[in-house]
């Protein structure tokens, strides 16, 4: 039998990471965080100095191929490791973020992460946190979520999260990121962002954290049998 694999997508700041954070913490899963794999592969660009020379398929592809993206540490709160280097803020900034979301448009960038991350999920149960991890990674998984809110809300939920880390930027440009960021995950030819056909979707617009947990274990303990 398949480790469990619990899937929760949404777009950016719709209160996927703690949810899953908390649900892999109660479920006693590992917390897979697809979205920093993304990250640790754009801060490998960026420090390679090849931000603009993602059109340069071959040498795209050789760079992805040849990055190992692993996790370790606790299930619920692991570090994302690049090629044996653990990851810390770095893969956070602006910055990271904005080219995570230009290198996950690449066809062979998406392939060698669905490749690393299904073999994470032969070996572990997951809660696993994206944008195509119920369409696309793991069509079977024992429960799909997919949790969206407001574009206001998630402005205001991820202004507060940079200003938390000392980074101080305007709610509009931030809004402006997101809805940048919504339309690039949505219109990709590769995996775009969509609910599967069978999840559960969740608005947590006015939630609370702990709301938005109840909500997704409620959903996933209606679709997982008990043990």
């Amino acid at each position: 039998m398949n480790p469990l694999v619990i899937t929760i997508d949404g777009p950016a700041a719709a209160g996927k990471s703690t949810t899953a954070r908390a649900v892999a913490r109660t479920l006693g899963c590992l917390y897979l965080d697809s979205g920093a794999m993304y990250r640790a592969f754009a801060l490998k660009v960026e420090r390679l100095g090849l931000a603009s020379s993602l059109d340069d398929t071959a040498r795209i592809e050789a760079l992805a191929l040849g990055t190992d993206v692993s996790f370790t540490g606790p299930n619920d709160d692991p570090t994302v490791v690049l090629d044996g280097e653990p990851l810390g803020a770095a893969i956070r900034t602006p910055l990271v973020s904005e080219l995570a979301s230009r290198v996950a448009a690449i066809p062979v960038v998406r392939s060698r992460m669905a490749t690393l991350q299904r073999a994470i999920a032969a070996r572990h149960a997951l809660v696993a946190e994206g944008r195509d991890m119920g369409t696309v990674l793991f069509p079977d998984a024992a429960a799909k979520i997919f949790l969206d809110a407001s574009v206001e809300e998630r402005a205001r939920r991820r202004h507060r999260e940079l200003a938390a880390r000392g980074l101080e930027l305007d709610v509009s440009q931030v809004r402006s990121e997101i809805e940048l960021r919504d339309r690039r995950d949505r219109e990709r030819e590769v995996a775009p962002l969509v609910p599967a056909d069978d999840a559960v979707v969740i608005d947590t617009s006015g939630m609370n954290v702990e709301q938005q947990v109840d909500a997704v274990l409620e959903a996933v303990r209606a679709r997982v049998a008990p043990g």
